[in-house]
């Protein structure tokens, strides 16, 4: 996990520490909520960590507002990258 993790910092932040950025902090929320959706295909019943997907898909959508309301441009493009819809 901590490779795909500095993978992602690598690809989206602005130098190799950046991990603080909105766009690094959507693409993690995004790897962190497509890992949980794989899980609950086999764990269905594991409500604890469905309450944590609930809060990590508001998180994100949060940041994407934010995102869209300062660098709409950015925003565009992360969602593509992403294959977000909206």
């Amino acid at each position: 996990m901590a490779f795909v993790k500095s993978g992602i910092i690598e690809k989206y932040g602005t130098h190799e520490s950046d991990s603080g950025s909105t766009r690094v902090q959507v693409a993690l929320l995004t790897e962190r909520i497509n890992y949980l959706t794989d899980h609950f295909r086999v764990h269905q019943k594991d409500n604890h960590s469905r309450q944590g997907l609930l809060k990590m898909v508001g998180r994100r959508r949060r940041l994407l507002d934010y995102m869209k309301r300062t660098d709409l441009g950015g925003y565009r493009q992360l969602i593509n990258e992403l294959g977000l819809r909206r």
